[in-house]
């Protein structure tokens, strides 16, 4: 009988999604969520044909130095600024991520987030909850940000940017992107939505939503002298990469009063938030949940699972992962391949 690849999973899965896995290979599965150290992740990568794991884990040069078992390795997400996809590609290792069955999950909150930051929801209940509500309320209390009939603005315009432009037809929004590339007019219908360059989106939109990619390129796409282009009261939100905004800008930008409110799912160095952040009542914080609904993370773990089978050389999509970032790899490994 030939032996058994092993798999990896660095954080804790849906046990019947594991026991699909472990038809095929053998697995050690964390039942802890937890972090694991550079020393670690390379020990742990040293040891197994494959892995699946997420953001926190990040894969480079050095963890892959004298590993000559790794295979394959699929992220539990659709970005991967935590794998060195070059340095995966020069070991030989199949990088897979998890795209597409996140996009309208993910586009259902931004619209949270939105709403929940222009209508200043986390501060209204946190002084509820505190008790405050004991008399009259003024009739200026608690004044937000209406949305409907304003102007939605779109940095980034993939799927999951389409699918939050969709959603603005039910609020009577104009509709505003900014992307590399322009959208083909059929696309551009469907939204309903306009290209425009950047600093236009900046200075047009009410209510300013990131949906990019973060890279060298885009790191603190929106600093100082962007808020300072957008309206006076707008509001910003971020379910994209943190790494995206300046964050001590955003602070100084909502703690004078510039930006009306924020909404952020994601931090430059997650799981640790800008200090000041936390002390400001105008932005609404949540923990990078933006796929996290239970048919969502369910699909994402399915996915990871079948990329990785497939990259091994297993199951039904054997030599056929869904979702490789660097496919050359595969290429590489055909008989005959000259690469």
């Amino acid at each position: 009988m030939s032996k058994r690849f092993k798999v990896w999973v660095s954080r804790p899965l849906f046990a019947d999604v594991l026991a699909r896995l472990e038809q095929y290979v053998d697995i050690d599965a964390e039942a802890v969520e937890r972090v694991h150290d550079a020393q670690e992740l390379k020990q742990r990568l040293a040891a197994v044909d494959g892995a699946i794991i997420g953001l926190a884990d990040r894969v480079d040069a050095a963890t892959l130095v004298g590993n000559d078992r790794l295979r394959v390795i699929s992220n539990l997400a659709v970005g991967y600024n935590n794998l060195d996809i070059e340095a995966l590609t020069l070991a030989g290792v199949l990088a897979c991520n998890t795209p597409e069955v996140l996009n309208e999950t993910t586009a259902d909150y931004a619209w949270a987030l939105l709403l929940a930051a222009a209508r200043r929801v986390g501060a209204a209940e946190r002084w509820l909850r505190a008790g405050r509500w004991r008399g009259a309320m003024r009739f200026d209390d608690w004044l937000g940000v209406d949305l409907h009939g304003r102007t939605l603005g779109i940095l980034g315009m993939g799927r999951i940017g389409q699918a939050v432009a969709r959603r603005a037809s039910g609020f009577d929004m104009r509709v505003l992107y900014h992307n590399r590339s322009r959208l083909p007019a059929p696309v551009e219908s469907v939204c309903a939505a306009r290209w425009v360059d950047k600093a236009e989106l900046l200075r047009e939109s009410d209510h300013l939503v990131l949906v990019l990619p973060y890279t060298s390129e885009s790191h603190h796409i929106i600093g100082a002298a962007e808020l300072a282009l957008m309206k006076r009261g707008s509001v910003l939100v971020n379910i994209a990469r943190g790494g995206l905004v300046d964050e001590a800008a955003l602070a100084a930008s909502l703690r004078e009063g510039h930006l009306a409110a924020a909404g952020l799912d994601v931090y430059e160095d997650e799981p640790l938030v800008y200090p000041e952040l936390l002390g400001l009542e105008q932005v609404v914080l949540s923990p990078h949940l933006g796929s996290a609904s239970a048919d969502t993370r369910r699909n994402m773990a399915e996915l990871a699972v079948d990329n990785v089978l497939a990259g091994l050389g297993l199951g039904p999509k054997a030599g056929r992962p869904p979702a490789p970032i660097n496919p050359r790899v595969l290429e590489a490994r055909r008989p005959g391949s000259k690469a």
